[in-house]
């Protein structure tokens, strides 16, 4: 199964601000609805309690914390990243039409993700916020862009963006 990561990047790298997003894009948010939707879906803590409405309906819901006693109700628990993979592959092969498990933040789980994944979903933000997150640098010797689009800012949006999926280079496997 392959491991994808999906993320929202600003032109500085900037991910993410207070434990938020430094945007709103109700556009490329339907998107990430519409790709995750029936997958396995991993994240940190953080991220977990980011959301105002938990679990992400119809996925299954992975957090990883260090926090043995943390409970998430609707979502499994795990205290690694490789648990929460593992954990993912096994359900992930009773899901119909499954072929990823999605990493879906934050900052610390998309590094240690990084090495580890197939393909990026990249939604380039077009701005460039304060946060005090920020993803890796895209290594173009690793990573290479299989498709990108432009969109123009959306009525909810507050940003245009350029939606990119990146391959790992078979090179580098």
């Amino acid at each position: 199964m392959d491991l994808a990561i999906y993320v929202a990047i600003a032109e500085n790298g900037v991910i993410g601000r207070d434990n938020g997003l430094p945007w709103k894009l109700s556009t490329d948010m339907q998107r990430f609805k519409a790709d995750t939707m029936g997958k396995p879906i991993i994240m940190g803590r953080k991220t977990w309690e980011s959301f105002p409405r938990r679990p992400l309906p119809g996925r299954l819901n992975i957090v990883v914390t260090r926090d043995e006693n943390f409970r998430a109700e609707g979502a499994e628990v795990v205290h690694s990243l490789d648990d929460a993979i593992t954990l993912a592959t096994a359900k992930g092969r009773c899901m119909p039409g499954v072929g990823e498990i999605c990493v879906i933040g934050g900052g610390e789980i998309y590094r240690q993700a990084l090495p580890l994944a197939d393909r990026l979903h990249v939604t380039h933000v077009m701005t460039s916020p304060d946060g005090d997150t920020r993803f890796p640098a895209i290594d173009p010797d690793i990573w290479a862009v299989a498709r990108a689009e432009d969109f123009p800012a959306g009525e909810k949006d507050s940003h245009a963006t350029r939606y990119a999926v990146y391959e790992k280079r078979h090179s580098v496997h």
